[in-house]
């Protein structure tokens, strides 16, 4: 519910456990509150208005005092407030300064539509619009506030219109910033590389600016779109948390900062490091929008919060809420060498055990037998497939599976038939040589005619044959920016331009084809933020397919984002990445936690682990509507104690527990694992599905001693050794 009190000027915007609340004083937006449910005070006291003498601005000489030290829900640039700034515009004169106070708002019980960028949708929807005006530069600033009645979260977004005649330069305009006092807080943040992406970061919030950002075209494998900050004694199950996550696929930055009056300002929006935005007369710049949470039932809390917004409000595929075909992929099978034949014999063996899909990566296409070809030209190598798509596809759909296939469409390689008919059509710079990586430019998809003439060659593969899942990768970042489309002043667009038709190009592609399975790639996992979910339902978690490195990466993503969303693999030992070994059961269980399915030679697999497929495909099929739906619980990270890691899901009357045993050591006592979401009162048997029933014999436990005393987990013999452990209320 979103209430505006005119007595006190205060609005305030509450969800099922949570309460924000807005001050206007002196015709500023002040920030109140933003925690656990409050209701009925006058909340002004909050802002620190009188402190100092600021009850009254009138008098200039305490204005900037008054601008340094206010919390503002949206602090401009150049009057006086000299921490970090969420809205930057520069006048046709060159003047670096706004200052835009209320003039009105709305409350409505819809969603925002921004033009060209992923939304939130859906029911139970209300939405807080605010407009402020600067009356100098004649610029109106619209700050949007949106949340759903299923999901203690508020979406933010941020509109700057130009109403003047002359132009203004947005240089900077960030999706949400909030002020709060300093509690001796932590925060958490993503880091990374790639095959390493998204390890958890906690750290004490220390005076001065925390800044984590991309500048690489993508949200990037080395840092993460999203930042909590948390109280030093929260953990998975207590504690306060507000966490920030950012819809959007391009450069970014998140800040936390703690100033002198050890108050903290947290803010999330597009980096504004080579932005700059020209604004002309009516024209209206939107920014994308940024999700926060706030929990008091620690990090768990927080991670379900933003799950149910992802699930319920973001995704739009038809997949969203269904079981994901089981696929097998053939890059670490055979990476470029292979032929139809090779295809075929791993399609044979892989129907037999169950398997519904073979995906085709990397290779298929112009004369690409390495990395250094090709790009760009979207017709099939039929050295390699005589009979092309067509045949390859109907031959596996004879075999009762689906066909997929690799693209990598934003890319061109200097080896091409499209790049030597268009090499003006790569992002580059004139007279300056462009530097490669992965022997690849990238293409001006910010050109319509190269976007289109991209899409044309794609929508006419997919026509070709029966092709029913794209896995869209994206294998390096943007440099060298430069567009022949663009003039000098407007270069400073290009960034995000490129981020819009990015979302054009995908948009096209799953309204053309609504059957299309979409999953995005980047490398790995450095595109896997929430702006993708509006187009595809998952993402390729990370490159490193290996089950003990993928336990951090998947415990780091579930901490966002829903288990269903995360493309993982079982894959071959010893692991391409890092030349592990660990066993076939265990890399099943970690594959479990996500869409599941293969990424090996099934044709050279030793029969021992060949003989495990069936008993994991079923394993999937029985589970999957509860990892996919259930409320998701983190129970306790390898990452912090060095030994075994376990995460659990529960839905309705059942749960599922798994748990990796990592290592392993002399006189190691059993585990008393304390589960957690269970009914305390209720009988629930628990069993070990993919165990001799001789040696895990069902038993009964109540709720509350499962989740108080613990459920006794009995360690194996050896390293990396994992259990899954099924509950159901009697």
């Amino acid at each position: 519910m979103i209430k505006f009190n005119k007595k006190t000027s205060i609005f305030t915007i509450e969800t099922f456990n949570t309460t924000y609340a807005i001050k206007i004083d002196n015709g500023f937006l002040l920030h109140a509150y933003y925690g656990k449910k409050i209701s009925g005070d006058d909340l002004t006291y909050l802002t620190r208005h009188r402190e100092f003498g600021f009850a009254d601005i009138k008098p200039e000489r305490e204005k900037l005092s008054y601008m340094d030290y206010i919390p503002f829900e949206m602090p401009v640039d150049g009057v006086g407030d000299f921490r970090e700034t969420a809205l930057a515009v520069t006048s046709s004169k060159g003047h670096n300064a706004i200052e835009a106070k209320y003039v009105s708002h709305t409350i409505s019980k819809t969603v925002p539509n921004l033009k060209g960028l992923p939304c939130v949708f859906g029911k139970g929807a209300e939405t807080l619009e605010i407009k402020s005006l600067d009356p100098i530069l004649n610029v109106e600033v619209s700050l949007l506030y949106t949340i759903f009645s299923d999901t203690d979260t508020i979406i933010r977004s941020t509109k700057v219109k130009n109403l003047s005649e002359e132009p203004v330069k947005i240089k900077k305009c960030f999706s949400l910033s909030m002020d709060m006092d300093n509690e001796n807080y932590e925060m958490i943040s993503l880091h990374g590389s790639w095959a390493r992406e998204r390890h958890i970061d906690r750290h004490t919030v220390n005076m001065g600016l925390h800044q984590i950002k991309s500048h690489r075209g993508e949200s990037s494998h080395q840092e993460h779109p999203f930042i909590a900050v948390l109280e030093k004694k929260t953990d998975w199950n207590t504690g306060n948390v507000y966490g920030v996550n950012f819809i959007y696929s391009g450069n970014f930055v998140a800040n936390v900062q703690r100033n002198q009056f050890d108050q903290l300002r947290i803010q999330m929006g597009i980096n504004p490091e080579n932005f700059c935005w020209i604004l002309n007369k009516d024209e209206e710049f939107e920014s994308p929008q940024a999700v926060t949470v706030f929990s008091d039932k620690g990090l768990n809390g927080m991670s379900q919060n933003f799950h149910t917004l992802y699930r319920n409000h973001l995704i739009r595929s038809k997949y969203n809420h269904k079981m994901r075909p089981i696929l097998i992929n053939n890059w670490e099978a055979t990476y470029f060498d292979f032929n139809t034949e090779k295809i075929l014999d791993i399609a044979r063996e892989a129907s037999k055990d169950g398997i519904e899909m073979l995906v085709l990566d990397d290779g298929w296409f112009g004369h690409r037998n390495f990395d250094d070809s090709s790009l760009g030209d979207w017709f099939v190598n039929e050295s390699k497939l005589p009979g092309g798509l067509k045949y390859l596809a109907s031959e596996i759909n004879k075999l009762g599976m689906k066909f997929g296939l690799w693209f990598e469409p934003e890319m061109i390689s200097p080896d091409s038939e499209l790049f030597r008919a268009h090499p003006d059509w790569a992002i580059q710079i004139p007279n300056r040589k462009p530097g490669l990586s992965r022997e690849q430019l990238v293409l001006d998809i910010t050109r319509p005619e190269v976007l289109d003439f991209q899409y044309n060659q794609i929508k006419k593969i997919l026509a070709s044959a029966n092709i029913e899942y794209i896995k869209w990768d994206m294998n390096r970042q943007l440099s060298d920016i430069g567009s022949l489309a663009l003039n000098g002043e407007k270069t400073g667009e290009f960034f995000h331009r490129y981020v819009l038709a990015m979302y054009d190009f995908q948009n096209r592609l799953v309204t053309d084809f609504p059957n299309l399975l979409l999953e995005n790639c980047s490398g790995g996992g450095a595109r896997f933020d929430p702006g993708m979910f509006y187009f595809s339902p998952q993402i390729w978690c990370s490159d490193d397919t290996d089950a003990i490195e993928r336990l951090q990466i998947q415990e780091g993503t579930s901490l966002i984002y829903p288990l269903s969303t995360m493309g993982a693999h079982v894959s071959v030992c010893p692991n391409h990445a890092v030349g592990r070994v660990t066993p076939f059961k265990t890399r099943g269980y970690v594959a479990l936690a996500g869409t599941f399915g293969y990424e090996l030679d099934i044709t050279k697999l030793d029969s021992s682990e060949r003989n495990m497929i069936p008993g994991q495909i079923a394993l999937y099929k029985k589970f999957n509507p509860i990892i996919r739906e259930g409320t998701y619980y983190r129970l306790a990270s390898y990452a912090e104690n060095n030994e075994y890691d376990s995460w659990m899901c529960v839905k309705d009357d059942e749960a599922l527990i798994t748990f990796i045993q990592v290592l392993n050591h002399p006189n190691m006592k059993t585990r008393m694992l304390k589960l957690t979401g269970l009914e305390s009162e209720a009988v629930y048997t628990v069993a070990y599905p993919d165990e001799d029933q001789k040696n895990y014999p069902p038993c009964k436990m109540k709720g509350e001693t499962l989740m108080n005393a613990g459920l006794p987990v009995r360690r194996d013999w050896g390293d990396f050794q994992g259990k899954l452990i099924y509950l159901t209320k009697n």
